[in-house]
């Protein structure tokens, strides 16, 4: 990777300057070229746009990291890599707007109104990155994508509608657009496609994209669980449908659901902003600043509300001390969620981010904000967002510095090691991160760069 040669060379040259007798120069105090036969220097970014990156790591060899010769070594690569443990930049010809990490693929879309808008790469083999052909017959599907490949939508108006965003669960995924709704591709064993489960199907090979037209105002947000998805209105209401045994639809009952239906519960009448989960728990925030969850709580997510195991409908989790909540994270077994003041705090059972000795906790736990940069010289850094892998979780702040930390599944967080991390530790990536998509054991982040 180029880019901290990049680095290193300007320090040397700023070294080199200054030995040969030149100062660095302020940009305030920098000589004119027109009373000065000094240097003159040149600033990195001082008319420049920033560009827009993709940087990847963690496992490889399912392919979704993109990168082919990870897998299968080119002429200038003599042995496979299996993991990436630092951010790698993924080439891409368009603006990347929004990517997801499933379990072993991952989907990135861009918000052009280009008729190709949307790539998946990594493992295929129940069509969850829709109908890749191979090179030998168009009747044959990939069941590994080892870069970037076209994903091909049934668009009735291509070059108007854009994606706006996409969501990856365990083997199926859900695409959603500005003017055409939502689009999902992949396993439907339990409904998680929202449409009719057809015994023995076949998902391998399958040229089955469904379009949704079953909600009562535009979708804004969705969310895939492991094997069930969630989507959010519009109108701040709630559907969801798929595997249900955890009670993570939240229906009222622990069946498969193949249709969207309205989440009732606590929920009832409740304006919803964001949504999230991504194995069988489930979580809700609504515009108010309260945070309402159902589902599995076997490692205590739920346990503010209930001693069980598992929840079917939505409840209203209070949190003591976290003020207005802005954002909530869902992983396999913990959650994290962000207040209107950038703060933190988790709970759950793994890794939870306030050292090894704290590995559960049914109430929650403020992660001090020093750990994510903020100090006496910089008294106003706050969190922007915060996300969650199946066991690791990862904040950004408004800086567009990454933090990470949780379990390290094999080298999943982007430290350079595949240690565990019990901290928040920040991951070195050139440029400020816009956003971050965490799997199980990969993640992408979308950078804006000066360089």
């Amino acid at each position: 990777m180029a880019l901290p040669c990049l680095r290193v060379n300007c320090r040397q040259m700023t070294a080199g300057l200054q030995v040969c007798g030149y100062a660095t120069v302020s940009k305030a105090s920098r000589p004119q070229e027109k009373d000065s036969g000094g240097p003159v220097f040149q600033y990195v970014g001082e008319h420049r746009k920033p560009n827009h990156k993709v940087f990847v790591w963690g496992f490889s060899f399912t392919g979704a990291l993109g990168i082919p010769s990870f897998v299968v070594p080119d002429s200038g690569r003599k042995k496979p890599r299996k993991y990436q443990l630092t951010p790698y930049r993924l080439e891409t010809a368009e603006q990347i707007s929004s990517a997801a990490c499933g379990y072993g693929f991952t989907l990135i879309a861009s918000r052009t109104k280009d008729v190709i808008k949307l790539w998946g790469m990594g493992l295929n083999k129940d069509s969850q990155l829709g109908f890749q052909r191979t090179q030998h017959s168009r009747h044959q599907s990939y069941d590994f994508v080892l870069e970037p490949s076209p994903v091909a939508l049934p668009l009735v108006e291509p070059q108007q509608t854009r994606v706006v965003q996409v969501a990856c669960g365990r083997a199926h995924s859900l695409v959603l657009t500005d003017r055409e709704g939502v689009f999902s591709m992949g396993n439907n064993a339990y409904g998680q496609c929202g449409r009719r489960i057809v015994e023995d199907e076949v998902y391998s090979g399958s040229h089955v994209i469904h379009k949704m037209d079953v909600f009562d105002s535009r979708v804004i947000q969705v969310a895939c669980g492991q094997d069930h998805s969630l989507f959010l209105t519009e109108s701040g209401r709630v559907f969801s449908c798929g595997w249900g045994a955890d009670g993570q639809t939240g229906l009222g009952h622990h069946n498969m659901s193949s249709s969207p239906v309205e989440v009732g519960g606590d929920l009832a009448g409740v304006k919803v902003e964001q949504i999230s989960t991504y194995g069988d728990c489930s979580l809700a925030v609504s515009k108010d600043g309260e945070l309402f969850g159902w589902g599995n709580s076997e490692y205590l997510q739920l346990a503010s509300v209930t001693e069980s195991t598992q929840l079917s409908s939505p409840h209203r989790l209070p949190l003591k001390g976290c003020g207005k909540v802005v954002q909530a994270a869902c992983g396999g077994t913990q959650v994290a969620v962000l207040n209107d003041k950038g703060e933190v705090f988790v709970w759950g059972y793994g890794i939870l981010g306030k050292g090894p000795k704290l590995s559960e906790s049914s109430t929650p736990e403020m992660i001090p904000s020093t750990l994510f940069g903020r100090s006496e010289f910089n008294p106003s850094v706050a969190v922007t967002r915060v996300r969650c892998g199946l066991n690791h979780f990862a904040a950004v702040t408004d800086r567009g510095e990454l933090f990470v930390w949780g379990k390290n599944v094999r080298g999943c967080l982007g430290i350079g090691k595949k240690d565990d991390q019990y901290f928040p530790w920040r991951v070195t990536v050139p440029g400020q991160v816009v956003d971050v998509a965490c799997g199980v054991d990969h993640m992408v982040a979308l950078v804006k760069s000066l360089l």
